[in-house]
C-alpha cells in the first residue's frame, strides 16, 4: 500500500487565511488544531507528515514561543511531526534546475539595480524641488521629507523583484529537498517554493488546502468503514 509523505513548511501553521477560515486568531491555536488533525491521520491512515529539522522546525518552534505557547502543544508538534535533516549530501538534483535558478536569480538582480537606480533618480528630484520651492527648510528637514517618502516604497518593489516567487531562504530550500529525498508532497502557502516544487516534479499542496484535504481523508475513512456490502 502506498504511503503518504508530507513535508511541511513553517505556513502550514502560520497561513493568515487558514486561521481566518477555521476560525482562529493566533498560530498556537491553528498549530493545535492542525497537530490533532495530523495525529489522527498518522494513527487512521498511516499519513506521515515531516518538518526539516532545524531549520523549518525552529522556525516554527519560534513563532509558537513567541506567543507563549503551552508546553503541551509543543510537546504535540515533537510528538507527532517527523522531524528529519535533508540528506544534502546525497540527494540528486538535475544541473538544469540549477542552471535555471542562476537564470533567475541574474535577472532579479539587474531588476532591483533598475529599481534602485528609479528611487535614486526620484530622490534627488524631490530633494530638488523640496529646495527649490522651500529654501528656508533644512537640511535635515529635507532629507527626511524625502526618505520617509521614497524608502517604504523601494523596499516593497526591491523585495517584490528579489523574493517574490523564488527560494529566498535555507528553510525553503531543506522543504524541498527533504520532500525530493523521500517523495513527498510539498505544502506551503509560499510561491516560490510552490514554483521550484514544480521544477523539481513534486507534488504540491497549498497551505490553505491542507487542513481541509486532512479532513476529507479521514471523513472518507469513516464513510468507507461504515459501508455496508
Amino acid at each position: 500500500m502506498y504511503k503518504q509523505r508530507f513535508c511541511l513548511d513553517t505556513s502550514v501553521f502560520t497561513e493568515p487565511s487558514v486561521r481566518k477560515a477555521l476560525g482562529f486568531k493566533t498560530i498556537t491555536e491553528l498549530t493545535n488544531k492542525m497537530i490533532d488533525l495530523i495525529a489522527e491521520a498518522r494513527v487512521k491512515l498511516n499519513i506521515s507528515c515531516h518538518i526539516p529539522y532545524p531549520s523549518v522546525y525552529n522556525e516554527l518552534i519560534g513563532f509558537l514561543e513567541n506567543e507563549g505557547c503551552p508546553k503541551d502543544i509543543i510537546v504535540k508538534v515533537d510528538t507527532w511531526l517527523v522531524k528529519k535533516t535533508p540528506n544534502r549530501y546525497e540527494i540528486k538534483i538535475p544541473s538544469e534546475i540549477f542552471y535555471e535558478y542562476i537564470k533567475d536569480l541574474r535577472e532579479r538582480i539587474n531588476k532591483g539595480l533598475r529599481i534602485g537606480e528609479e528611487y535614486i533618480i526620484k530622490a534627488s528630484n524631490m530633494v530638488y524641488d523640496l529646495t527649490k520651492k522651500n529654501p528656508e527648510l533644512s537640511k535635515e528637514e529635507i532629507l527626511n521629507t524625502t526618505l520617509s517618502k521614497t524608502i517604504s516604497n523601494f523596499r516593497n518593489k526591491y523585495r517584490e523583484a528579489l523574493r517574490v516567487g523564488t527560494l529566498d531562504s535555507a528553510p525553503d530550500l531543506d522543504v524541498l529537498l527533504l520532500a525530493k529525498e523521500l517523495d513527498a508532497a510539498v505544502v506551503a502557502s509560499d510561491g516560490g517554493i510552490e514554483k521550484w516544487a514544480q521544477r523539481l516534479g513534486l507534488r504540491f499542496v497549498n497551505a490553505a488546502d491542507f487542513p481541509f484535504m486532512l479532513e476529507e481523508y479521514l471523513n472518507h475513512n469513516e464513510k468507507f468503514k461504515n459501508r455496508k456490502f
